[in-house]
């Protein structure tokens, strides 16, 4: 089942394990259940510390899983093969459960061991989602932490008839005690802030406690983690407030134009952005949205105060806006209504949900072609809409798209309703452009891929922004306001490229560190020097 590069690797990890493992799998006479055994085998023969056992009998989902500790307590299930972007979460399962650390901020993991309560949590996932492994490994690690907590990973593609039962249509879906839980990605904190309803308070009053900043980077992509660093090798005082870590990046399959990277993915890359930044001294508080900039007298030295949607808010001399982008909207009747019940917008997530059935992908770009394409291999039918006379994406990716024979491409066409049952997506409606009629599709999937918007709500009235809602900024990155910087993707920089976003976040740090010099601040004895 593994190669032999895969078995060395793993041999290494797994002398981390410091407590026995065992291996429980519930099998039948399917080709994935003999997948599993392999793999479980595999696993065995890699350590001493892991042993493998048989549990058919056992009425649960097949094939299955289960990774018990030192405490044979079966925490962590995985029904279905984790393989795919869930192979990690198979490994960390096994070295956590085994004794290994998480590596996880102290006040979270007792956070994770203090819930009171008995947590039986579902997720179900793709295999080829990059966002399910972060709700997957979360909750694994809070199941090995607190022995009230237990967390099933399964695959939907698998297990289709619970897919369609739950009218599942967007991944991860995690379920507590049977009930819906939450859906797409969330982090540890997210997850934990969800289960303590006093964990935002008790974040609130610790961040109204924090003394100001000489620069306050609002936004983790690869701007604001650029920043961070270059902030924080001047040796200035250093705040980083996100809602999370990534990003738009965390929605990317394939990164191949990452310089000095042949290749890599979109949460890999975010993993080592996160660990750069928490090598150097940057006060790193996440699971946090900004609501308002508050600009105060600026040319009296007065602090900026940037308000939080938590109800805290912090100062810091200098401010730099890093907030990114999202998916663009339709904004047409039954969009929001279905969103997450047949429309989608990340295909590499939901795509195997919709196997074999109809979908549709809105947008002729880059995005939209590649969706189309990748759907293609997976679901029965792909009609593609562009409101333009003709597609926009590269040349090389149209002639891949035409080449396929279960998808229709339909230019000059205005998607004008999403339609549904009241449960989930059964159509939608456009307008041929040409000839103003209005043409009805039946299908179960709506993928939209038409561009981002920046996330600039929080900043309207405050400072100088594009029709777009773009931040706008000079060459050293700083905006309207004096003292206040912007980088990456909700600026006006025109090409939205990761590699880009790094640089300009890198030069807004650093113009904001010579604003600092140049300047006087409340509180400042002298010219900072």
């Amino acid at each position: 089942m593994l190669d032999a590069n895969i078995k060395k690797q793993l041999e290494a990890y797994f002398q981390n394990l410091k407590t026995p493992v065992e291996i429980a799998v519930s099998l039948d006479d399917s080709a994935k259940s003999q997948e599993m055994a392999s793999l479980a085998k595999d696993l065995e023969s890699l350590s001493s510390q892991i042993t493998l056992s048989k549990n058919d009998n056992d009425l649960v989902r097949k094939p299955s899983m289960a990774i018990q500790g030192q405490d044979n307590r079966p925490a962590i299930r995985f029904a279905g093969l984790p393989m795919g972007h869930e192979f990690n979460s198979l490994i960390l399962a096994i070295l956590q459960s085994g004794g290994h650390p998480a590596k996880l901020e102290a006040d979270l993991l007792e956070q994770i061991k203090q819930l009171e309560g008995e947590f039986n949590f579902e997720t179900y996932i793709s295999l080829s989602c990059q966002n399910c492994p972060e709700v997957v490994q979360a909750l694994n690690l809070m199941a090995v932490l607190n022995p009230g907590i237990r967390h099933t990973m399964i695959d939907g593609a698998l297990f289709q008839d619970e897919v369609d039962e739950k009218q599942i249509m967007a991944v991860p879906a995690v379920f507590v005690n049977g009930e819906p839980f939450g859906h797409g990605r969330m982090s540890t904190a997210e997850i934990v802030a969800k289960l303590d309803v006093n964990a935002e308070k008790r974040a609130a009053e610790a961040i109204n406690n924090k003394d100001p900043y000489d620069l306050l980077i609002v936004g983790a992509g690869p701007a604001g983690a650029a920043a961070a660093i270059y902030a924080a090798r001047k040796g200035i005082r250093t705040g980083l407030v996100a809602d999370r870590f990534g990003g738009q990046v965390m929605d990317t399959m394939a990164i191949e134009n990452f310089i000095s990277v042949k290749e890599t993915e979109g949460p890999k890359l975010v993993a080592n952005l996160e660990q750069h930044v928490l090598d150097y001294d940057v006060d790193v508080m996440s699971n946090q949205r900004a609501s308002a900039l508050i600009e105060n007298n600026r040319s009296a030295g007065e602090l900026v105060e940037i308000q939080l949607e938590s109800g805290a808010s912090l100062k810091s001399k200098t401010v730099l806006i890093a907030t990114g982008a999202r998916w663009r909207e339709m904004n047409v009747p039954g969009e929001r209504e279905y969103r997450g019940k047949g429309v989608a917008y990340c295909p590499h997530c939901d795509g195997p949900l919709f196997k074999g059935k109809r979908v549709a992908v809105i947008g002729g770009g880059n995005s939209g072609v590649e969706a189309a394409i990748d759907l293609a291999g997976i679901v029965a039918q792909v009609t593609l809409i562009e409101f333009d006379s003709q597609l926009r994406a590269d040349e090389v990716l149209q002639r891949k798209l035409r080449s396929l024979k279960n998808v229709t491409i339909i230019t000059s066409a205005l998607t004008t309703e999403v339609l549904g049952d009241g449960n989930k997506v059964n159509g939608l409606t456009y307008k041929d452009r040409n000839t103003d009629d209005e043409i009805s599709l039946e299908l179960e999937g709506i993928f939209v891929q038409i561009g981002l918007v920046p996330n600039t709500e929080f900043l309207k009235g405050a400072m100088e922004l594009t029709p777009r809602g773009e931040i706008v900024v000079d060459s050293r990155g700083e905006t309207s306001i004096p003292g206040i910087f912007a980088a990456g993707d909700v600026t006006t920089a025109p090409y939205k490229q990761i590699i880009i976003a790094m640089g300009s976040g890198a030069n807004a740090s650093l113009g904001a560190f010579d604003y600092l010099i140049r300047n006087s601040f409340e509180g400042d004895t002298a010219v900072a020097a």
